[in-house]
């Protein structure tokens, strides 16, 4: 059983998902030497104490943002540059923030490499989003805060859907939150996952 099949018996069931997953190349997004596990089911390392998340984690998290192609998607924690480039697969626009400058770097070199022309790229503090381009159709954070920072609800548009890991380094829960058109909030506990914590304040 390939990876993509594997997800598909786990619940990704959003057909757009799994194309795009497909269509992009995970082992771009791997050290060299990992290549050869670039498409287990599992996270791996990719320097500066940070990994690339497990594939059905990121499928999941997508799935729950309800991928939108004429819509704009904020990615917090850019990492490797993978979950961008499935977003890039399915959204007009990706704004992509990154804390660590080296993974940042790397990413945008990586998707350029790919060919992606619809990511926008900013080294700097996650927690904060990016109120320049807000609203966003949805926003997908890959790092876990203790609570959900409020700028991410401030910077969601009605109708819109945050999927963030929420939770301390021993319990974090996947957390799906949406805006309704009324701006009310209605918020769901989907999995718990393992994230590395949302660092805030900007580098340097």
């Amino acid at each position: 059983m390939d990876l993509f099949q594997e997800l598909a018996q786990l619940g990704i069931t959003d057909q757009r998902v799994l194309d795009a997953m497909r269509r992009v190349p995970r082992e771009q997004f791997v050290p060299p030497f990992l290549r050869d596990r670039a498409y287990e089911n599992r996270p791996l390392p990719i320097g500066n104490e940070q990994t690339i998340s497990q594939p059905l984690v990121v499928a999941e998290m997508i799935q729950h943002a309800v991928p939108s192609t004429d819509g704009r998607v904020l990615d917090v924690g850019t990492g490797s540059g993978y979950q961008a480039a499935i977003l890039a697969e399915l959204y007009e626009r990706v704004y992509t923030v990154e804390i660590v400058e080296p993974l940042q770097r790397g990413a945008q070199k990586v998707l350029g490499q790919l060919g992606y022309t619809n990511i926008e790229y900013r080294l700097g503090d996650g927690s904060q989003g990016w109120p320049e381009h807000a609203p966003y159709d949805a926003i997908v954070v890959a790092a876990a805060p203790r609570a959900i920072p409020p700028a991410f609800i401030e910077q969601l548009a009605p109708g819109g859907r945050l999927v963030i890991p929420v939770g301390t380094a021993r319990k974090q829960h996947l957390t799906v939150v949406e805006k309704l058109q009324d701006g009310s909030l209605r918020e769901m506990r989907v999995a718990p996952v393992s994230f590395v914590p949302l660092v805030d304040g900007d580098p340097g």
